[in-house]
């Protein structure tokens, strides 16, 4: 089929050459020069006119659409198409230049067969990349494995050119070199075993949204802890919050753990979940003078008011209430926790709507724990960490009004005060 279009083609080009009254064949050094002459000549024409009409007309079309705009000036698929043309030209003219010399002609119109399959691959090859760059701006393309896919697909038409350039080259079907295709299956099982993997692997990343660019993964194993840039064919490239970069194997992420942080960024909140060990020893039950105190602090007095009704209900005709056990007392932990829940409810940082709680922890040598439990509205980093540290800035610059202390391991300098009073 291929070589009859090529024939109709040559047929066609030599009765119009016929017509402007120019040979059709090099019988002679002289004829073989002019037509050599006139074949550089017109695929220089040919050349200046796709690229005036096909790639102006075409680039005119296309800035219509901004979206198009700079992928297919990155890639030059229409430079590329252009290029094409004169080859074709010099093909045709190939039979009729070098008619005197059948083994040069042969092994021209091979050499330039040749070139036409490289050049038309590159053209492939940068369709392909525009359509990547188009699908990848559209938010839900981030979600589909574009990269692996387009990747795959030039690997195939690689490998289907490779063995179109071998069969042009050796002057054999290709239907002859796919015969012993099958022989070497296991050669290329092996060669492309990550490639074969990585893409497997990105099916099954997209197909169940485990990862995507943009997201934010944790993965000790291989040091990274950051954002994906770019999901391929055989890697993962993320990078890390130190701005270094750590490349995954994409089949890595299926077969091994990792944390993925998208479902945090996408509901907006980022959960707070840190605690504060106090000193058992400063917890003690209110007395006049810490109510009295406790009773100025705006946030605190709805709940000891409400408090207050409930244990005089509940003493009322108790005896010797003088000893505390014998009555229901507030205790400066409990106010405390009171505070902190309403504090952590009037704080317009933090998401109301998500779970929000302050709980003790058990107790441990290093003291009671008292966890505070929330989530705060904006999930970016520096933020959080703001918000997280005014919070437990305010808990611990608050509790020797609640009469508690916080508790830590002795320094230094606590062990050299203690001998001091010891002495």
């Amino acid at each position: 089929m291929e070589q009859e279009i090529k024939n109709e083609m040559r047929h066609w080009l030599a009765q119009w050459l016929t017509s402007m009254e120019m040979p059709t064949k090099g019988d002679d050094p002289l004829t073989v020069v002019i037509l050599a002459v006139i074949a550089m000549v017109t695929a220089l024409l040919v050349y200046g006119i796709f690229m005036r009409v096909l790639v102006r007309g075409a680039r005119k079309v296309i800035e219509r659409n901004t979206a198009w705009v700079v992928p297919v000036r990155q890639y030059r698929v229409l430079e590329k198409l252009a290029q094409i043309a004169p080859v074709v030209v010099l093909d045709l003219f190939t039979p009729m230049v070098l008619s005197l010399w059948p083994v040069w002609q042969d092994l021209v119109s091979r050499g330039l067969e040749l070139v036409m399959l490289v050049m038309s691959l590159r053209v492939v090859f940068a369709v392909l990349d525009i359509v990547r760059a188009l699908i990848a701006i559209r938010p839900e393309g981030r979600r589909l494995p574009v990269q692996s896919i387009a990747q795959l697909t030039k690997l195939f038409l690689f490998i289907v050119g490779l063995i179109l350039f071998v069969g042009i080259l050796l002057d054999k079907s290709p239907l002859y070199l796919l015969s012993g295709l099958g022989v070497a299956t296991g050669l290329v099982m092996l060669v492309f075993r990550d490639t074969i993997l990585g893409f497997v692997a990105g099916i099954q990343l997209a197909a169940n949204r485990l990862v995507s660019p943009g997201d934010w993964i944790e993965m000790a194993k291989y040091g990274a802890d950051g954002e994906v840039l770019e999901v391929t064919l055989t890697t993962v490239k993320v990078q890390n919050w130190d701005k270094t970069i750590t490349m995954i194997p994409a089949y890595a992420l299926t077969t091994d753990a990792f944390r993925n942080w998208r479902g945090m960024q996408e509901s907006g909140g980022r959960r707070i979940k840190r605690s504060v060990y106090l000193d058992v020893n400063s917890v003690a039950f209110v007395d006049e003078t810490l109510m009295a105190k406790l009773k100025e602090i705006r946030l605190l007095a709805p709940y000891l008011a409400q408090k207050q009704a409930e244990l005089t209900e509940a003493n009322a005709g108790r005896e010797d209430l003088s000893m505390p056990v014998n009555g229901r007392r507030l205790t400066n932990l409990g106010c405390l926790r009171a505070y902190l829940e309403a504090y952590l409810r009037a704080n317009p940082h933090l998401t109301p709507e998500m779970t929000m709680m302050v709980r003790q922890l058990a107790p441990s040598e290093l003291g009671l724990p008292m966890e505070i439990y929330c989530f705060t509205n904006d999930t970016r980093w520096t933020v959080y960490e703001g918000i997280q540290a005014d919070i437990f800035d305010h808990l611990l610059a608050i509790l020797p009004e609640f009469g508690l202390k916080p508790m830590q391991r002795p320094t230094g300098q606590d062990l050299a005060r203690a001998g001091a009073y010891s002495s």
